[in-house]
């Protein structure tokens, strides 16, 4: 009976070390399972984030296809023919001149802006058909790089000191005409079209150019006369034509030409230049005395060399009016010290009647360099001087010398 006993004893317990040795293995099925399906999770999410980049990726590439496609359709399709519109006969045709010569009656889209389909305006035409396809901006010569157009310049009559004179005449020729023409329709008699400044350099040639243009309230372009010279055969005289083009958009306009004599000189048939002072001069000719009238344009030329201007450009019709800006006497120099020291504190010992005594042969420049010397001076021995003393102005001229000499004076007699 006992060993009944023991032996049940011994089932029940070899039964249970089974049962917890499979509980054992299920709970490590389940630890596994659990780790599988957490890695196979993490696949997922993966796989799911590489997919939204690849699609990504795919719509860039599909993007970048299209561009490329469009770019090789648009290198294959033929090339457009420049033209200029000549005339607009009705609401869809209109006749242009192409630059290849003939002209041509077409049609327009209808997508472009009528109000930019004007006689004048550059257009590109299809090759095939001639029609008008897109409306090109204004021909621009980039070429003009010694043009600066400048809106209404700064500068006024009040700041320019020792050429009352010369202002009165530049009033009468170049601000009356501009804003009082009917003075002249009155009277019967057609303006004058340009004016030569001529003198010593630093006399105030520009400063009485802007200060015209400033009151007459017109629009400023200054020429620099070298930079208008190309070495391309063609483009000095290009140049010529777009600086009146824009003076005529421009209008009321004042061209200025500094230096005319280094584009203007006299014409000769030993010219060493292949012929494009030539060039330039006729060019001039044509735009200031051609066929087609400036309206509302005033020309003014400055030069420091009146002997070598070319003897056309001297004629009535061209520069009527031949102002001689010669160096200041002691007055005009007492004015022009007047002006530079309108801002700047001067201490009692400061007497501008002696220094414009002292400044013989001085120009307006060379003045205006003395009054900054002075202050620079001032400002370097002490920073909290409040005003300027007269022993700077003496050092000043010691530093700063006339920049005529008295022998140079001769060609402008």
């Amino acid at each position: 009976m006992d060993n009944i006993n023991d032996l049940e004893n011994s089932s029940k317990e070899q039964l249970v070390e089974k049962v917890e040795s499979m509980q054992e293995e299920i709970d490590s099925l389940k630890e596994e399972n659990s780790r599988a399906k957490s890695n196979l999770m993490w696949k997922v999410r993966k796989l799911e984030k590489d997919k939204v980049l690849i699609e990504n990726e795919k719509i860039r590439l599909e993007r970048e296809t299209k561009s490329l496609r469009s770019e090789v359709e648009r290198f294959r399709s033929p090339p457009l023919v420049l033209a200029t519109i000549t005339e607009v006969l009705d609401d869809h045709r209109m006749t242009v001149k192409s630059s290849t010569g003939p002209s041509f009656l077409v049609n327009y889209s209808k997508f472009l802006d009528e109000k930019l389909l004007v006689p004048g305006s550059r257009v590109a035409l299809n090759q095939q058909t001639f029609g008008i396809v897109e409306v090109l901006p204004s021909e621009k010569d980039a070429n003009v790089t010694g043009m600066e157009i400048e809106t209404k310049p700064d500068i006024t009559y009040d700041k320019i000191g020792g050429l009352e004179d010369q202002i009165i005449e530049v009033k009468e020729t170049v601000e009356l005409p501009l804003k009082e023409p009917e003075l002249f329709e009155k009277i019967g008699i057609d303006p004058p079209k340009g004016i030569l400044l001529y003198g010593p350099p630093g006399t105030g040639k520009t400063l009485l150019a802007k200060a015209v243009a400033s009151e007459s309230e017109a629009n400023f372009i200054s020429v620099k006369g070298p930079e208008l010279l190309s070495k391309w055969v063609g483009e000095s005289e290009q140049g010529v034509r777009e600086v009146f083009r824009k003076a005529k958009q421009t209008a009321p306009t004042v061209i200025f030409f500094d230096e005319i004599d280094s584009i203007a000189s006299t014409r000769s048939a030993n010219d060493s230049d292949s012929g494009v002072t030539k060039r330039v001069v006729n060019q001039l000719l044509t735009e200031m005395d051609g066929l087609e009238e400036l309206e509302d344009v005033a020309i003014i030329a400055a030069t420091n060399r009146p002997d070598i201007l070319d003897a056309g450009l001297m004629r009535p019709g061209r520069f009527d009016r031949h102002i001689k800006v010669d160096l200041p006497n002691e007055e005009a120099r007492l004015s022009i010290f007047k002006v530079h020291t309108e801002g700047m504190p001067l201490a009692d010992d400061v007497s501008l009647e002696k220094l414009a005594k002292q400044t013989d042969g001085y120009v307006g420049a060379d003045i205006e360099a003395v009054c900054r010397e002075a202050a620079m001076l001032t400002l370097r021995n002490d920073l909290d001087a409040e005003n300027v003393p007269n022993k700077y102005f003496k050092e000043a001229l010691e530093k700063v010398k006339p920049s005529n000499n008295p022998g140079d004076q001769v060609q402008y007699i």
